[in-house]
């Protein structure tokens, strides 16, 4: 099989994979809540990968400047602690449907910080596909004919998760330095033992996290949130990366984004989300935007 072929596939499949994964959270934060689920489904990932690197020999503790590893523990906080909850708090108040509208917000985000912080510029296609990747997520907020959100909820649900997505995208520009020169699988397994560690620690000295504790106690609710640990927070990643280096970034890119489309079908058949045309446009509106700020 081509190289470049090879690279499309898995791009394909990591987004099919994350789809149901967020499916598969959306589950489980009905019963965890979402610092619970975040903090269960980030101890599972730190986990395998760790295994992971002891696997393919690699170092967990490298001789980088003490920077890297600051930068990359902070970016575990911001994305991780703060971010993640955030984001199943907003899974969880607007369904996986939405929240897969919201995520294409990723792009312009990171193209806003990149020219704040790393002096990258924006093209005149950047700023269109901003404008069509807003204009879904308006779109997808608004009320129409679908009666499953309430409009306090879709409110609270889409601000939360925009923020969550905004604080995703300044946690990896802030590091990408970091990234540039560091191998992915230990960059973002430190990225990740940062984020754990930050919630470990709310857990021990907040009386009102403590219940987190209760997260790792086999329960019946482990029939759902242990698979979306490992397809969200393991499995996706490892993909996302194995398709990121077999073809062009512009390619993966667009073909992860596919998860905005791909999700749909599975919520509609294991959550009885109902798929509208208003939030058929939203993905069309949102995708269009993400091919031309990665296309141009």
């Amino acid at each position: 099989m081509p190289t470049s072929q090879l690279g499309e596939i898995l791009s394909i499949a990591a987004a099919v994979v994350w789809a149901g994964s967020v499916v598969l959270f959306r589950m489980s934060a009905r019963s965890l809540g979402p610092l619970a689920l975040n903090f269960f489904k980030n101890i599972i990932a730190t986990l395998l990968l760790l295994v992971t690197l002891a696997v393919f020999r690699h170092e967990l503790i490298r001789a980088v400047p003490l920077l890297d590893y600051c930068m990359l523990l902070a970016a575990g906080i911001i994305g991780i602690t703060v971010a993640d909850t955030l984001f199943l708090k907003g899974l969880n108040l607007v369904g996986a449907g939405r929240s897969q509208i919201v995520s294409s917000s990723y792009s312009p985000f990171v193209i806003a910080l990149s020219l704040i912080f790393l002096n990258e510029s924006l093209s005149p296609g950047d700023l269109a596909g901003t404008a069509l990747i807003l204009f879904g997520i308006v779109l997808s907020a608004r009320r129409g004919s679908d009666k499953e959100v309430s409009p306090a909820d879709m409110r609270k649900g889409i601000i939360v998760s925009t923020i969550s997505i905004a604080l995703m995208a300044l946690g990896v520009v802030l590091t990408k330095p970091v990234l540039d020169r560091s191998p992915i699988l230990w960059a973002t397994t430190i990225r990740l033992i940062g984020g754990v560690a930050a919630l470990v620690l709310l857990a021990i000295v907040s009386p009102k996290h403590r219940y987190l504790w209760r997260s790792l106690r086999p329960s019946r609710s482990w029939r759902i949130t242990i698979p979306a640990s490992v397809m969200g927070a393991y499995i996706a990643m490892l993909v996302w990366l194995a398709g990121m280096k077999f073809t062009q970034a512009s390619t993966a890119a667009i073909l992860n984004q596919l998860s905005a489309v791909f999700v749909l079908p599975i919520a509609a058949v294991f959550l009885k989300e109902r798929v509208t045309r208003q939030k058929l446009a939203a993905v069309a509106s949102a995708l269009a935007g993400v091919a031309l700020v990665t296309l141009f």
